[in-house]
């Protein structure tokens, strides 16, 4: 379940299957750790590519926020608004008027592979992409 608006328009999980998806789950746009978590995930972002996923930010600030923050970051992956938390409440990421700091790796079929809380803003995307490898290593279509 993902439904959310970006500068784009809206956009769902099944618009990306197919491949692997990294939802990610921050509080707020332009605060250190947020912004040192979406650094480093543009930083990677050709590594991820080169594995067939898609990173995608969540957080309740508004398109207008979003493309202000993509702007000044270079960032080259979207970012929902999820301004009233619906989509960071089905993923238990919701902490009344805020998303959580949360991780969610999902296959190219639409399940949900890992989990991260408790993210380290500056060691996460490394962390994230040795979790995609050993995901990807495994014959994950054999278990479905």
């Amino acid at each position: 379940m993902l439904s959310a608006s970006t500068g784009e328009g809206q956009i769902s999980l099944s618009d990306y299957q197919g491949q692997w998806v990294v939802l990610y789950f921050y509080p707020k746009d332009f605060t250190p750790g947020c912004t040192l978590e979406a650094q480093r995930f543009q930083q990677d972002l050709p590594k991820y590519r080169d594995r067939n996923t898609q990173i995608i930010g969540v957080s309740a600030d508004d398109v207008v926020s979003h493309a202000e923050f993509c702007d000044a970051e270079g960032l080259k992956f979207p970012l929902l608004a999820d301004i009233n938390g619906e989509v960071s409440k089905a993923y238990g990421s919701w902490l009344g008027f805020m998303s959580l700091r949360h991780t969610y790796i999902i296959d190219p079929d639409g399940i949900l592979r890992a989990i991260f809380l408790g993210v380290r803003p500056a060691i996460h995307s490394q962390e994230v992409l040795a979790q995609l490898d050993q995901l990807q290593a495994t014959d994950w279509r054999a278990s479905t």
